[in-house]
């Protein structure tokens, strides 16, 4: 759902610049249907999304990582030392975690959104609109 939504925010510049990926991920799964669904309401296509893992060279591409966990970012960077500075919460700012909805209700996905749409405000507004 971040992907979906920070590529609608960046609009058709977001080109390579933004992907997803997971530590857990099962390759080649699409998005779950409850996530296709809240982000079809609001116009963002994700059904030519499959889950791949994070590897140490995916990560090199990329000058900023977010992560919905503060653990997700202490495990990414024991992955691959040269991540740090580069990886962050994506509720950093607001000092919350955003919990994976995966296998929970629908109630679950929209918590998750509401949390990763806020974040993604907060990094818009340190630092997108500061550039």
């Amino acid at each position: 759902m971040a992907e979906g939504l920070l590529r609608a925010r960046l609009g058709a510049s977001s080109g390579d610049r933004v992907s997803s990926a997971g530590l857990a991920a099962v390759e080649g799964r699409p998005a779950d249907p409850k996530a296709l669904d809240l982000l079809a309401r609001r116009g963002i296509d994700l059904s030519r999304h499959r889950a791949r893992q994070l590897t140490p060279e995916l990560l090199a591409r990329y000058d900023l990582v977010l992560v919905m966990e503060e653990e997700h970012r202490r495990e990414i960077e024991r992955l691959a030392r040269t991540a740090r500075g580069r990886v962050h919460r994506i509720g950093k700012f607001a000092g919350f975690d955003v919990a994976d909805p995966y296998g929970k209700p629908l109630a679950a996905f929209e918590r998750a959104l509401a949390l990763i749409e806020r974040g993604l405000d907060d990094f818009h507004q340190a630092f997108w609109r500061a550039a």
